[in-house]
């Protein structure tokens, strides 16, 4: 049987690494697709070293550079002629306005248009495969989240909890119109809430920032690993063969209220990211 082929954005630390961990362990070729080629590095050795498989590698790849993004995706189809699993992992949270290299505000730019842009140039490839699954981690966030038009990259009023819910609610109308665009193909796209997990989101790395809050609620939280349950689930089961475009809360089909399921507001929210990104070839 040929070895399916899975990317995992954000791949060195937390619910990335986890779930990088499983699907190696599950026999599946995995690139690692990280910012940090240092970091990234330590982790490669990490997997190779807990998961006794040589069957992973690293990839750079900044979600918060159009760039960058399209050069890894060039790269992978070079190698590459099929990709059987994308999981859209990575996510980052600002506590104060930062902007990505292209000027986006940096939750909308890395959560929502990185992952958009690089979903649609690996289209090919997912479409290749026997059946390609796009898993997109999205989070409960979203229900505090509007999808702000008239300022997207919140140059005004900028609060962390409006850009983040923002960002996790574009994944999930993300999800639902590529899963329409998709149909009559065999890929799938889902996506899920991996619970409150215990991982770095949220600390800033330089100074410290939010590590004593972090450790305060630390014994509340799911590990990465309970948290990467559900997306190595959609990523690998026989279960959700034929499921698109649902959003997932421990491996069961969540429901979602009214914005997050409305079909002008995601095709609205298309059209802008594809703007934004500068069209998808």
């Amino acid at each position: 049987m040929k070895q399916k082929t899975a990317i995992v954005t954000g791949a060195n630390s937390g619910m990335g690494l986890s779930t990088t961990m499983e699907l190696a362990q599950k026999g599946y070729h995995v690139i690692m697709a990280c910012r940090n080629s240092e970091r990234g590095e330590k982790a490669l050795q990490h997997v190779k070293q807990q998961s006794q498989t040589n069957s992973v590698e690293l990839m750079t790849c900044d979600l918060g550079s159009l760039e960058n993004i399209r050069s890894f995706a060039d790269q992978f189809k070079q190698r590459y002629q099929t990709l059987d699993v994308l999981v859209n992992n990575a996510g980052v949270v600002s506590l104060k306005r930062e902007t990505t290299s292209d000027g986006f505000e940096s939750m909308i730019g890395v959560n929502h248009l990185g992952h958009f842009l690089l979903t649609n140039l690996l289209l090919e490839p997912l479409k290749n495969a026997e059946q390609g699954r796009i898993v997109t981690v999205s989070s409960g966030a979203y229900k505090a989240g509007n999808i702000h038009f008239k300022d997207p990259h919140l140059t005004k009023r900028f609060n962390v909890v409006k850009g983040y819910s923002q960002s996790k609610l574009a994944n999930i109308l993300f999800t639902r119109e590529l899963a329409d665009r998709l149909q009559n193909t065999s890929v799938t796209a889902n996506c899920l809430h991996p619970g409150a997990v215990s991982t770095d989101l949220g600390v800033n790395r330089k100074n410290g920032f939010g590590k004593t809050v972090h450790a305060m609620l630390r014994p509340f939280f799911l590990t990465a690993a309970e948290g990467s349950d559900t997306a190595v689930y959609l990523a690998t089961s026989p279960d959700v063969t034929d499921i698109s475009g649902e959003y997932f809360y421990k491996r069961q089909i969540a429901s979602i209220p009214a914005k997050a399921k409305d079909k002008a507001l995601a095709e609205k929210l298309w059209k802008w990211s594809e703007q934004e990104v500068g069209g998808l070839s």
